[in-house]
């Protein structure tokens, strides 16, 4: 099959996300043998034509110069080239930016779209672009030949919402397996002796919350490292708001995959705020890395921990939870989340299950002659 996937900056992966996925499936088509091409923005930092069999096709990307409006020129500029290489299948990753191009797309490809998590949800988006985004939304679940939902609940969503069939196939993540105590030096915390809670300062992710909760249990000084980029106005607030409580430690993001890991497996208490979106990456990252995991609660996490986890939905929750609830008394919540990965959530399935799709696509697909 002649593949091609739009929708990320690029790979190698430098951005996380769709990127990573994009990496490791393209990677593994062209180990398969299938002629696959991955759209780069032009100041992406591989410049080369190829990775790893994989065919680079470089576009301009202005987003650097018109921010998030240089996106859809970006996406513009891949689909247009994209109508002159007679692919079989497009795989588009997301539909913010590319799905008003809807009928620019060439009609003989397959066009298959990831619809990723409900944007519109966000709260850091004005009144306008949410009603954009359901807009888009709406494009992309109506010009798809097939859709991938990446969690259960997405995929209840777009039957409820537009009577569309989608296949589900989750995001991967990679068994950690090698800990190294050392690590947590640089960090000034001990093993088992600090919480942690991992996200982009959204307030959908629920920092506030969690962190409410630990300024709540005045009794308790266990330190807790929030990490994630915090110069943002959610982060400004959220610093000045627990600025009094010392064990409340606004660490920064932490872009080094080994240090992450080790935080996660030698934490005591790993909080999970995410509430909008599907399958999320760092929950599926903490569960392979044998954290403890205390999650939100809804549908969306619930339907990748099911029963191994602790929730939470208020500040008062989070207090009972870090008064009542030892990491040592559920280590079996501990080993099913880590064999779920293994057995459900791993990178090899995830690739051969939209392998899998692709192949079928290509048998039932009437486009086909």
């Amino acid at each position: 099959m002649k593949i091609a996937i739009l929708g990320t900056r690029g790979v190698p992966n430098y951005y996380g996300g769709f990127e990573q996925f994009a990496e490791f499936f393209s990677v593994y088509l062209a180990e398969k043998e299938h002629e696959v091409y991955c759209y780069n923005s032009h100041n992406h930092p591989y410049q080369e034509k190829t990775f790893h069999g994989v065919h680079i096709l470089h576009q301009h990307d202005p987003e650097y110069k018109y921010g998030t409006f240089g996106q859809f020129i970006y996406d513009y500029n891949c689909i247009m080239d994209a109508r002159k290489r007679d692919f079989d299948i497009i795989l588009q990753l997301g539909y913010t930016s590319n799905s008003i191009w809807f009928f620019l797309m060439p009609k003989k490809p397959i066009n298959i779209i990831n619809m990723d998590g409900l944007e519109w949800k966000r709260s850091k988006y004005s009144w306008p672009v949410q009603k954009f985004l359901k807009v888009a939304e709406w494009l992309a679940a109506k010009s798809g030949d097939y859709l991938v939902a990446d969690s259960l609940g997405i995929q209840s969503f777009l039957m409820k919402t537009y009577k569309k069939e989608s296949t589900y196939i989750a995001y991967g993540a990679h068994l950690f397996d090698t800990p190294n105590e050392n690590i947590l030096q640089e960090y000034q915390v001990e093993k088992g002796n600090y919480n942690m809670v991992m996200a982009r300062f959204e307030p959908e992710n629920n920092l506030d919350m969690v962190l409410e909760g630990v300024a709540l249990n005045k009794e308790d000084q266990t330190p807790i490292l929030v990490i994630g980029k915090h110069e943002t106005k959610h982060g400004a607030y959220l610093k000045n708001k627990f600025k009094d409580h010392a064990n409340i430690r606004f660490i920064g993001g932490i872009y080094n995959l080994e240090h992450l890991n080790n935080l996660r497996y030698f934490s005591n208490l790993y909080f999970h705020g995410h509430s909008v979106g599907g399958t999320n990456p760092s929950l599926l990252e903490a569960m392979a890395s044998q954290a403890f995991v205390i999650a939100h609660n809804n549908d969306f996490n619930k339907g990748v921990l099911k029963e191994n986890a602790y929730y939470f939905s208020n500040p008062n929750e989070v207090k009972k939870i870090l008064n009542t609830v030892k990491k040592s008394d559920n280590l079996q919540f501990i080993k099913n989340n880590y064999q779920a990965i293994a057995n459900d959530f791993n990178w090899e399935k995830i690739n051969g299950d939209y392998l899998q799709l692709f192949e079928k696509c290509m048998e039932q697909s009437s486009k086909r002659k």
